[in-house]
């Protein structure tokens, strides 16, 4: 049997079915541990980002570099390189590509020498006119050196007249629209922003005399810091000479931060508007329950993302909650993969069926979304061989049926399962017995303990109701990045 070796990359091919996280940003004021604290923390945020990562220190005098394309743990537990990265200021970045190709030259953070000195920038999110700014800038001369809309935003900062940095900053902000949180490094400032809605997360924290950025509390808690609070939607903090300030140079706007936050991306234990991430979804699969319930032997999850859901779900209707689905934590960067014939089953890579829990046993399958429905038709496939006598797919959202602008990397409106099917064809196309998902009303009672408010949504909640924040400019001019070069993205460079 042929067999040859590929790629993390191609691990996508198996785990399309899941929303890809945006990106993780960390910064620490005033440490002696400065670049080694950030490795921490960007360890904590890895679920947020594994293509790539990158961490910039400045010593007083010089600002220090070093990125890498993959993990957080292979490369930046070495010792030799947290040597290379000396100083008592560091922000560090976790990448999962939205805009622009993967390529080392995109790995965040961004250095720039400007007028007024060093700056280094890690950012979260999606600008929805970059392309448009970029346009514009490259007319007057800028170049460009990424593809990354992180980008647009040094050179706004670059081409600002204002003679201080957080007034050339302000100037830039109000160029810009989309949903983001920014950490930057200045020779004297270490700054938190984030965008006007909030779409994108940003807390603040302090360990002893150093303030601290990141963009959840799980990477405080590893750390051993204090969580101090969320940073506001449209809220700058300066922190300077180991004090913070706060500016909000935004005109007002009621927050309305991604709901995916709640439902997927967070890590359980990341607080959350006071709450943990675990709890939400503890309570969206309560909230199905008293939906959807039906008769039934056993409470499944899609491992790991379903488990806090169907939890709830087992509670709220009195059934019984059992690992009928096994997740495989070992799949590494590369794998073997079979011929052509049996590639297909390449979703058992990643799950497998305890045989003897699920065999003769009605079920109620949990798991938090469902996008393309791809490996969802899999793992009801998988049930079945092992001998279950029904699967019922719950699903603890609504219809994804709308793509999103702000920095999760999303399927297109067409590859929609929810947006192309029908319900009763998505459960044939499932294979299931039946299909239900979490009502709008329910996300909000489960999450808010109140009603949608039509008029001013509580959340970005755009995947379900189409209902955008911020006008998603470049992408309704269909403009893409053009060619930067003739260099060959696969250049280290």
């Amino acid at each position: 049997m042929k067999i040859s070796l590929i790629r993390k990359k191609k691990l996508k091919i198996f785990n399309k079915d899941k929303l890809r996280e945006e990106c993780g940003v960390f910064g620490i004021s005033n440490h002696e541990d400065s670049s080694a604290i950030v490795a921490l923390g960007l360890h904590a945020l890895q679920h947020r980002g594994q293509e790539g990562c990158g961490i910039v220190s400045f010593d007083g005098k010089n600002y220090h570099s070093e990125k890498r394309q993959g993990l957080v743990g292979d490369h930046f537990t070495n010792p030799e390189v947290i040597k290379k990265l000396p100083g008592k200021f560091a922000i560090g970045h976790n990448r999962y590509s939205t805009t622009g190709e993967t390529s080392l030259r995109n790995i965040q953070p961004f250095f720039a020498d400007l007028h007024m000195g060093g700056l280094s920038i890690a950012h979260n999110g999606n600008l929805t006119n970059a392309l448009l700014l970029r346009n514009t800038l490259v007319k007057e001369g800028a170049i460009f050196r990424t593809t990354s809309d992180t980008e647009t935003i040094v050179q706004l900062i670059a081409r600002s007249n204002r003679e201080k940095f957080i007034d050339k900053l302000i100037d830039a902000l109000f160029q810009i629209q989309g949903g983001y949180s920014l950490v930057l490094m200045t020779n004297k400032k270490l700054v938190g922003v984030r965008d006007p809605y909030g779409i994108r997360p940003l807390v603040v924290g302090k360990l002893k005399e150093s303030f601290i950025f990141a963009s959840e509390t799980c990477a405080l808690d590893i750390v051993g810091a204090k969580f101090i609070r969320e940073v506001e939607n449209g809220e700058i903090i300066i922190i300077e000479n180991k004090e913070m300030k706060s500016i909000k140079p935004f005109p007002k706007q009621k927050e309305r931060p991604c709901v995916f936050e709640y439902i997927y991306f967070a890590r359980p234990d990341s607080l959350i508007g006071g709450k943990c991430a675990y709890e939400y979804r503890k309570n969206l699969g309560q909230e199905l329950a008293r939906e959807t319930d039906l008769k039934a032997d056993l409470v499944v999850p899609v491992p790991d993302s379903g488990v806090p859901a169907a939890i709830g779900y087992a509670e709220q209707s009195k059934k019984k909650f059992e690992l009928g689905l096994i997740r495989n934590h070992y799949v590494g960067r590369t794998f073997i993969e079979p011929t052509q014939n049996i590639r297909s089953l390449g979703v058992k890579l990643k799950l497998s069926s305890t045989k003897t829990i699920v065999k003769n046993k009605s079920i109620i399958l949990i798991d938090d979304s469902l996008v393309r429905g791809t490996t969802c038709n899999k793992i009801v496939k998988m049930l079945y061989e092992n001998g279950a006598k029904e699967v019922h797919v719950r699903i603890a959202c609504p219809e994804i049926k709308f793509p999103d602008f702000y920095g999760v990397d999303m399927p297109t409106k067409e590859e929609l399962l929810a947006h192309r099917k029908s319900s009763e064809d998505m459960c044939n196309y499932l294979k299931a017995k039946t299909l239900k998902f979490l009502s709008l009303d329910g996300l909000y009672n489960a999450l808010k303990n109140e009603k949608r408010n039509s008029i001013y949504p509580q959340f970005s909640d755009h995947y379900f109701t189409g209902d955008y924040p911020i006008k998603p400019s470049d992408n309704l001019k269909g403009l893409k990045v053009k060619q930067l070069s003739l260099l060959s993205v696969k250049s280290n460079n």
